[in-house]
């Protein structure tokens, strides 16, 4: 029997939502500085911001994402949380400036966080 997949609580302002860790090195990593309180950058409809002491393995390279992926920029030593359209977006998907390894998905509706973009810190715990 395999164990399931570790959640994550992310709060930002007025809006908390969960997600699903995938069970990899680098989410298992990234689970275990859990909990982080830090400031935040946008670029687009993505929340990005620095995750200390988590080693990238890069069990995926993609620069195919998502709305409510969750992903490590190795190369900026950032996470990033998708919720709709970046920069580089053609289409409705978000496009990353970069590959990322997708590390989680948020369970539920990721555009949520549409409603919090001006504020300034993100809070993820262990759910």
């Amino acid at each position: 029997m395999t164990a399931p997949a570790k959640r994550i609580r992310i709060t930002v302002g007025g809006v908390q939502l969960e997600a699903e860790l995938r069970k990899t090195k680098t989410a298992e990593e990234v689970y275990a500085a859990l909990p982080v309180t830090t400031a935040i950058s946008t670029w687009g409809e993505e929340f990005y911001f620095p995750i200390p002491g988590v080693r990238d393995y890069r069990e995926t390279a993609t620069t195919q994402v998502k709305v409510g992926d969750i992903a490590l920029w190795g190369a900026g030593k950032v996470l990033a949380i998708f919720f709709g359209r970046t920069p580089m977006s053609m289409g409705a998907d978000p496009v990353p400036a970069d590959r990322v390894n997708i590390i989680g998905r948020i369970v539920g509706d990721a555009t949520r966080f549409r409603q919090v973009m001006e504020v300034s810190t993100i809070h993820l715990e262990p759910g």
